[in-house]
């Protein structure tokens, strides 16, 4: 495919805002991306000019971007690079987008830890007592309960 993959590291701008959407879950926020070079002049770091995206999240990633991301934090987000050119009340906009693909705390200024998201379709097990595996006095390994009170055993699928 011709689509051009992009990695941006910058800082969340605005709070993710999330909504469900008939194609699934669906996330966005700003990413503001400032270049900074070392001023030899006044022997400092200086702040360049500052890039914002408006950085998309479908389905998981957009679940789990809303939960985990709040303004000013460190991020970096890699996806395909969107740029639109509109016409508004007779002026010319142009905007940025990034359709994310993996979005990450920047580990450069801080710590993060990782949590595994939960399935949403997941069921609760059931609940059944353990079998009676011990040997019954007649030296089969059949279950020491009486036929009539056995639960039956659940199966397992993996």
């Amino acid at each position: 495919m011709n689509e051009t993959m992009v990695c941006a590291v910058g800082r969340v701008a605005t709070q993710p805002v999330y909504r469900e959407m008939a194609s699934g879950p669906s996330a966005r926020f700003r990413l503001a991306v400032t270049a900074r070079y070392w001023d030899r002049e006044k022997n400092t770091w200086t702040d360049g000019h500052t890039n914002f995206f408006t950085v998309w999240a479908n389905r998981q990633l957009a679940t789990n971007t809303a939960a985990s991301l709040t303004v000013g934090e460190p991020v970096i987000v890699q996806g395909r690079l969107k740029v639109r050119t509109d016409v508004r009340e007779g002026q010319s906009w142009t905007s940025a987008d990034i359709d994310a693909v993996s979005i990450g705390h920047d580990l450069a200024w801080g710590t993060s830890a990782f949590r595994r998201a939960g399935k949403a379709e997941t069921a609760p097990a059931p609940t059944h007592p353990e079998p009676n595996w011990e040997t019954s006095p007649n030296g089969s390994t059949e279950s020491a309960e009486p036929a009539g009170q056995r639960q039956p055993e659940p199966a397992v699928l993996t």
